[in-house]
């Protein structure tokens, strides 16, 4: 299908469709390991790459290309290459994109996991990062070496959060001759086009809002064809972290709804964040669409909405913290996100409890912060459910 001409929301629900010769209306889902040649010398052909078409579902199949090419269309990219969870994007974005000695250069306000990998594994292989703020470009020029090949960032951060101005980020990236990734998984191209930014690359956890109910896991990487296309497809045919036909079929039914669902969710978000910013026992509400958010005019410029995700300080600490989490009833106690059922998480001993303590202070993740994934639920009740642990 043509996309060129298409909103966004009709993109979601027609983008990649090429139905087979049996005309069915509804995405098939192609649950085959391997696809059959019509002659050796096509086999050949098709290993080779001389001639395009399906080999073996390990890094290529109708259902994953589906998705791939749905989301490219409404990221704005060229290209889609899927994996097998988020994390998996980020390892072969850059495993894929980088060799041993070279250099990262990354917000200090990641999600703990991503944290891990660049210091734990990546650091092994001889791969260095250096963090810096998200919201000081400044700090961005000063850490460039000459074997910095990428700068990495979520925007908005995980869980305060933050943002960066992918604007100038990019260009500081761009004059040093490395490439930008964007983490998009919390405003998705819905609320956010970080290609149209001058971002290189872009990163999703599509187990998020892509498919927006918490059923499977998936990722992508999105950018030109010529950045992203033979280097993560070498890292799916050689490391396996594959997308099942299965899992891309769920998130393609996740994509039709991802811009009602994005828009409604966020809007109740920000009423929350709101109803909290006046709650005496809140010290500070993180949320962009809050004119208190000290990124909040940068936020309107390259957002088109705050997200659906917001946290808040509790004034006594960790055990008043736990206490709010203690007394929901209809939240659900879980660090995921990105669902229609609202999620609360304690970061500090959960997604970032990984992290020494002094990692923690310099991310700004207290004891007395909690974390909200809003969802589809009536606000009022969610407001209800939270102002029992708040006294």
């Amino acid at each position: 299908m043509q996309t060129v001409d298409y909103d966004i929301e009709t993109l979601g629900v027609r983008g990649g469709i090429h139905r087979t010769p049996f005309s069915e209306h509804s995405e098939p889902i192609f649950l085959t390991s391997s696809f059959v040649f019509e002659s050796a010398a096509q086999a050949a052909a098709r290993f080779s790459g001389s001639e395009s078409g399906f080999v073996y579902s390990r890094y290529t199949n109708p259902t994953v290309q589906t998705f791939e090419e749905r989301l490219a269309a409404l990221e704005g990219a060229e290209c889609c290459v899927a994996t097998s969870s988020g994390m998996a994007a980020i390892l072969g974005c850059v495993m894929g994109l980088m060799r041993a000695g070279e250099h990262i250069v990354a917000s200090r306000s990641l999600f703990g996991a991503t944290m891990q990998l660049f210091n734990n594994l990546l650091a092994k292989f001889g791969i260095e990062t250096t963090y810096v703020s998200l919201t000081d470009p400044e700090q961005w020029a000063v850490a460039v070496r000459p074997e910095t090949r990428l700068f990495f960032v979520e925007t908005p951060s995980n869980p305060l959060m933050e943002i960066g101005d992918i604007r100038a980020i990019a260009e500081i990236a761009h004059a040093a001759g490395a490439k930008l990734v964007v983490d998009n998984c919390f405003c998705t191209p819905v609320l956010q086009r970080p290609i149209e930014l001058g971002a290189d690359i872009v990163v999703h956890s599509a187990t998020k809002y892509l498919d927006g109910q918490g059923r499977v896991l998936g990722g992508a990487v999105l950018g030109r064809r010529d950045v992203v296309f033979d280097p993560l497809t070498a890292f799916l045919r050689n490391a396996g972290a594959t997308l099942s036909p299965f899992n891309a079929w769920v998130v393609l039914k996740g994509l039709e709804t991802l811009k009602l669902r994005m828009e409604a969710q966020s809007a109740s978000a920000l009423a929350l964040a709101r109803w909290l910013e006046s709650h005496p026992r809140v010290r500070r509400v993180h949320h962009p669409g809050l004119e208190s958010h000290p990124q909040h005019v940068l936020a309107r410029s390259q957002q088109r909405a705050g997200g659906a995700v917001l946290s808040f300080e509790v004034a006594g600490g960790r055990e008043a913290a736990w206490k709010v989490v203690d007394e929901t009833r209809l939240i659900s106690i879980t660090a995921n996100l990105g669902d229609t059922k609202s999620t609360i998480t304690h970061p500090a001993s959960t997604t970032h409890g990984r992290l020494s303590a002094e990692v923690r202070e310099a991310a700004g993740i207290t004891e007395g912060l909690l974390r909200v994934s809003v969802g589809l639920e009536s606000c009022d009740d969610l407001r209800n459910d939270l102002a029992r642990g708040l006294g």
